[in-house]
């Protein structure tokens, strides 16, 4: 469908990048939207949180027109529209950053090989380590708390903050170092690693072969190119009657094509999601011919968020799973990306999306049948395969 370009060009690389997307969290860099305007698809992305006022896209590009006639900085001057305009999450971004972002898509980032998740008491800990990775090659373990990263404190933060911390950003050069702190059990330590280029691993699957009849766990890092596929493909190798626990913990996002898809595995057609754009109302729908029959339960916590919410709010709405953990992050107003004469990118906030009943889920989250208090993810996981046992998919 696409070659991946060298470079942002001008023009029509913001649709050749970013077909077929909506939703998405900052950390994977994902994007979309629908025709509009004369504009091809999908220039939209959701970010975190109401915002209480915009600015439109022709006042940013008058702006950095002027400054580069002027001799000054067009990115710079957008900016500074953007800063004053009062929508807290608009942002500009280069060219480079661009890319990055369209390479996260792909399934391709800058790091470490950490996956972080929230424990108890607000603190990080590594949740898995990518094999052949810089953090793998350090000997760094999956339950390793991670106390610092450059120095800064991952106690309280969010999960994503902490993953972007690691990564430095999508402009962050292969071979940069990061610094983090350690712990396990007793023993702490600093250890320097040096970011590398990644191929990530968006769907796992493991049978839980200690219940009776044995269940799966299809665990979603993120909607990166060809991630529902995957969640079909491993639904359909499941035998009939054994139970799927679907598990979207510290998922930020990523394409809303590939959430669509996997809405699509566990529905016969229908509903997905509604979403405006500057007041006009889009849709987006299953295709027909999922599984409506296994038994399935959604797992979430507050690193839930975008694409991964919007997926949790049909599933819920459509009755087709019980949604156990914590309440999701609330990621859920629609952002559409102009570009600059520069080549760089304003990011403006146009619309909200909802789930199937009509609930807006941006700045409130998608609140779980059961929720499980504090962050604790061996009992909330614990909690859903109770409760998937309940449902016939294991004992």
């Amino acid at each position: 469908m696409f070659v991946p370009p060298r470079r942002i060009r001008r023009g029509a690389a913001l649709t050749v990048v970013f077909v077929s997307v909506l939703a998405t969290g900052a950390a994977v860099g994902s994007w979309g939207a629908e025709a509009e305007d004369g504009r091809d698809p999908a220039d939209a992305r959701i970010v975190s949180r109401s915002v209480s006022s915009t600015v439109e896209s022709d006042e940013v590009k008058a702006a950095a027109a002027q400054a580069e006639e002027d001799g000054k900085s067009g990115s710079k001057a957008a900016r500074e529209v953007v800063s004053r305009s009062g929508d807290r999450w608009g942002a500009v971004y280069s060219a480079r950053e661009y890319e990055g972002f369209r390479r996260n898509l792909d399934g391709e980032y800058v790091g470490v090989g950490i996956s972080a998740r929230l424990s108890t008491g607000g603190r990080i800990a590594v949740d898995r380590v990518q094999p052949g990775s810089p953090a793998a090659k350090a000997g760094i373990r999956a339950g390793d708390r991670l106390r610092t990263v450059d120095g800064r404190t991952t106690t309280g933060r969010p999960v994503t903050q902490v993953v972007s911390w690691l990564r430095g950003g999508a402009d962050e050069a292969v071979g940069s170092r990061v610094e983090v702190g350690l712990q396990r059990g007793e023993h702490s330590w600093r250890q320097t690693l040096r970011r590398a280029r990644l191929a990530t691993e968006p769907v796992t699957v493991d049978r839980l072969t200690d219940q009776h009849p044995a269940a799966v766990r299809i665990k979603v890092e993120a909607f990166t190119r060809g991630s529902g596929d995957q969640v079909r493909r491993a639904v359909r190798a499941i035998p009939e009657g054994q139970g799927i626990l679907l598990d979207l913990r510290g998922n930020s996002g990523g394409l809303v094509s590939e959430a669509v898809t996997t809405a699509s595995t566990f529905l016969d057609g229908g509903l997905v999601a509604t979403y405006d754009i500057r007041g006009k109302q889009r849709v987006l729908e299953a295709r027909r011919g999922g599984d409506t029959d296994s038994p399935l339960v959604v797992l979430v916590d507050g690193g839930t968020m975008s694409a991964a919410e919007m997926l949790t709010g049909a599933l819920q709405d459509r009755r087709r799973a019980v949604v156990v953990g914590s309440r999701t992050f609330g990621k859920g107003s629609v952002q559409m990306p102009s570009e600059l004469p520069d080549g760089s990118v304003a990011e403006l906030t146009v619309g909200h999306y909802r789930t199937p009943t009509g609930r807006g889920v941006d700045g409130k989250g998608i609140t779980p049948d059961l929720s499980v208090r504090g962050d604790d993810e061996k009992s909330a996981e614990t909690r859903a395969r109770t409760v998937l046992s309940g449902l016939g998919g294991g004992s």
